[in-house]
């Protein structure tokens, strides 16, 4: 067993099977790999083509930092999905004529075709994953995910 080096301090082990972010951050791979089965060998998208094309799926047009903000991604991950996107000619980009140096993305209609055949088959996965719980457990769930994601947010940002 590793020692841990007391430097002054107490030193405490972190039981990482029991640290909430850990898991989370586990929780969140599996789930990710689950409902990747509906986009990413039909359709070839990765996990991050996928949300940015959820992402304008759900409202658009979007810029790539509306982009950022609602898929908590970074902006070189949205940026180079985005010249994925791009390049299949899944999305398309305008300049905005308001301030010439904003973009703003949309959904091609072959990205819209796209987009509408994952939205359902996603979907069945999310059921399946959930089916595990009762109706009291997923409210209960989502109540609880809802609340520690605003109290991270008070405390990372100072944010009610």
């Amino acid at each position: 067993m590793p020692r841990l080096i007391d430097r002054g301090g107490a030193c405490e082990r972190l039981e990482l099977d029991l640290f909430l972010p850990y898991r989370l951050s586990v929780l969140q791979q599996e789930v990710s790999r689950l409902i990747a089965t509906a986009y990413a060998e039909k359709h070839g998208l990765t996990r991050h083509d996928w949300r940015v094309m959820a992402a304008l799926g759900s409202d658009q047009p979007l810029t790539a930092n509306d982009v950022c903000s609602r898929t908590n991604m970074d902006k070189v991950q949205v940026s180079r999905a985005i010249a994925r996107l791009l390049g299949r000619g899944l999305v398309v980009r305008a300049q905005d004529a308001g301030d010439r140096r904003r973009w703003s993305l949309q959904l091609t209609p072959r990205g819209e075709d796209i987009y509408r055949d994952i939205v359902p088959a996603a979907r069945r996965r999310e059921a399946e994953l959930l089916d595990g719980l009762s109706e009291a457990e997923r409210r209960r769930l989502h109540a609880l995910i809802d609340k520690l994601y605003r109290r991270a947010c008070h405390l990372t940002h100072g944010d009610g």
